[in-house]
């Protein structure tokens, strides 16, 4: 990984320390200064700021104290219990927290070597595409000496405080991660995928079967190494960390730090009966106040649970923020429920292996609507279409697909203010299995994201083989920005931008010819095909000069629904379409009939019900197909 981590403001780490050890002084970072410039974009707020380092906070200063732990974390005077959740999930995960924390052996305090000590840290976070080192002083902010941000248990450990420092330095100040997204913080200590899910709109709390398959899929996203956060919607700012009777606190971001089916009972008897609890291990960042209902730390129901396995969850009874609950409370408590996976892209993995694609691109504005790339949702009909556009072919008969777009973070400063997120969504659309060129019409529309003025939004869908578009949008036309799209699919998926409206003109079209008509032919099924009482393995091809599209094979049945499409750009428009339908063999296909489609454009008749001609001229069946032509090549 640290050969494609790009140093964030052409700041060389390495070179920096080495030229601070070599001049005998410790770095300051003119990026980052020790100003209220780093700390607020707008105001300044609270008591007078001082900026110290850690060898004037404490005696004996330390990246690490006893390793590095979920408990090590609490919660500064911002409100950025989002980070700090994100940060005890990172914590749990040595393998992740390394590559956040490079070299961290290098760069620990040696009390032996003090003159080895430049002041300097650098850190790795994933924005927008790519892995970038993060490089600062150690200089904190502070109140009576004490940090003001997030600190850690033990006074002389700081990886946590320099690792917001870091992450506010990325953010424009520490200010701009007030009220944050945990999502984001997720995404940027792993570069995987975070899902959101809403608990209270698909009723989790009560419907068994969902929530029994939401557990499955956390429980194989936390052992895959990925990160979970949970919270509690807060709808005014009266509830904004408003504490419940249960112990748990509104409009905050708790760390799920453990998922696990527990067994019940003692000895033998738990071996054999085998009944298990969905379980869930949250945190608290406050470091306190924790869960009081059932299974919460003292309750009575943990009696149910052998002194073997409580030592095997690390349960303890302690006021640390840290507490067990069964997922049915966790579904009936909490709002919200953030996944981050790492997406496994390796082909050496026992586990599953993803194809990612992905592809950098802008909305951008211009006079000329063939031009503009910033038409708004779907909403604005008349300009949708001018929006970017992205192809991507799924191979098997069923794919999963994980679809996300994120737009460039925008940082927060004094000069240009709060760093807003547009709103912004995409369309998944299935469309002709052969198109080239971008769409002009609306086709049947396969999956569809929420529309949120959030980072990124994703997508989880499980598409039939086929070709798809994706559409990215902001809400509103007329909007530009930066984004970044990531496609995973279970094989390579071919995913590219389609830049042209139609076919290009060349320097062969004049001996060649040039399109005169564009066609659209999609067969939607045929009945009445001639074959074993069983039915027949039917495909059907759809041949227009030279180019051809086919459908899969619908096994064991007469009545086959295709629901294929294709469009051709025609230069003969004399020359028929030809609709060819074909029986499925091991040594060798059989053809069953075809029908020759005029497809002119002054045909009105969308619809048409065929007789198939097999090569005797007999009838072997109906087919239904619907015929589009045009003079326009844009016109679909």
């Amino acid at each position: 990984m640290l050969s494609c981590v790009k140093p964030y403001e052409d700041q060389n780490y390495s070179a920096l320390k080495r030229a601070c050890l070599r001049r005998k002084v410790l770095f300051e970072d003119p990026h980052f200064p020790a100003t209220d410039d780093s700390l607020y974009y707008k105001g300044a707020l609270g008591p007078t700021v001082t900026w110290k380092r850690p060898k004037d906070i404490c005696k004996d200063p330390r990246l690490f104290v006893d390793g590095i732990s979920s408990h090590d974390l609490h919660q500064g005077q911002v409100g950025n219990c989002w980070f700090v959740a994100a940060c005890s999930s990172l914590a749990s995960r040595e393998s992740l927290w390394q590559k956040v924390i490079p070299d961290w052996k290098e760069q620990e305090w040696d009390p032996e070597k003090p003159s080895a000590y430049a002041g300097i840290f650098h850190f790795h976070f994933w924005r927008f595409g790519e892995w970038v080192d993060v490089v600062i002083d150690d200089r904190l902010p502070t109140v009576n000496n004490q940090l003001i941000y997030c600190h850690s248990s033990s006074l002389n450990e700081f990886w946590c405080a320099l690792v917001e420092k870091a992450y506010a330095k990325l953010a424009g100040c520490y200010q701009a991660l007030d009220g944050g997204n945990t999502a984001d913080a997720l995404v940027d200590f792993t570069g995987g995928v975070s899902e959101p899910i809403d608990l209270t709109e698909d009723d989790f709390a009560n419907d068994e079967a969902k929530r029994n398959e939401l557990f499955e899929r956390m429980l194989k996203v936390h052992s895959r190494g990925g990160l979970i956060s949970a919270s509690i919607k807060a709808v005014t700012a009266a509830d904004m960390e408003a504490r419940l009777a249960c112990g748990l606190v509104k409009g905050h971001a708790y760390a799920i730090t453990d998922v696990r089916k527990v067994r019940l009972g003692h000895g033998l008897l738990a071996f054999f009966k085998s009944e298990k609890l969905d379980m869930i291990r949250l945190r608290n960042p406050w470091g306190e106040r924790e869960w009081n209902g059932p299974w919460s730390d003292t309750s009575e129901e943990w009696q149910k649970v052998s002194k073997s396995e409580r030592e095997k969850m690390g349960m303890t009874v302690r006021d640390d923020g840290e507490f067990w609950m069964t997922f049915e409370d966790v579904c009936r408590y909490f709002t919200d429920i953030i996944k981050c996976r790492l997406i496994n892209t390796s082909h050496l993995s026992i586990h599953k292996t993803w194809e990612e694609a992905q592809l950098r691109g802008t909305w951008t504005k211009h006079e000329d609507p063939q031009l503009n790339r910033s038409g708004g949702c779907i909403n604005h009909r008349n300009t949708f279409f001018q929006n970017p556009q992205y192809i991507f072919d799924i191979k098997k008969p069923e794919d999963e697909v994980l679809i996300c777009i994120q737009q460039r973070p925008r940082r927060s400063t004094r000069r240009e203010g709060k760093g807003e997120n547009l709103a912004i969504g995409f369309n998944v659309y299935k469309v002709e299995e052969n198109r080239q060129y971008r769409m002009h019409s609306l086709q049947h529309q396969a999956a569809s994201s929420i529309y949120i003025n959030s980072r990124s939004v994703f997508l989880r869908t499980d598409q039939p083989e086929g070709r798809y578009v994706i559409i990215p949008t902001t809400f509103e036309p007329g909007h530009t920005g930066e984004f970044l799209l990531r496609v995973f699919t279970d094989v390579p998926s071919n995913c590219q931008e389609l830049r042209l409206d139609k076919p290009p003109h060349s320097c062969w079209s004049s001996l060649c010819g040039y399109p005169q008509l564009m066609t659209q032919v999609h067969v939607l099924g045929a009945f009445g095909l001639t074959d074993s009482p069983t039915g027949a393995n039917s495909y059907v091809i759809i041949k227009c000069e030279g180019d051809k599209v086919r459908s899969t094979v619908q096994k064991g049945t007469s009545k086959p629904e295709y629901n294929v499409k294709g469009v051709f750009y025609r230069k003969k428009p004399g020359q028929p379409i030809t609709v060819q339908v074909w029986n499925h063999r091991v040594l060798k296909d059989e053809f069953l009939g075809q029908v020759h489609l005029k497809a002119d454009p002054d045909d009105v008749q969308a619809l048409h019900t065929l007789s198939l001609q097999d090569g005797n001229s007999q009838e072997s069946g109906i087919i239904a197909v619907k015929v589009l032509s045009s003079a326009s090549l844009t016109a679909v």
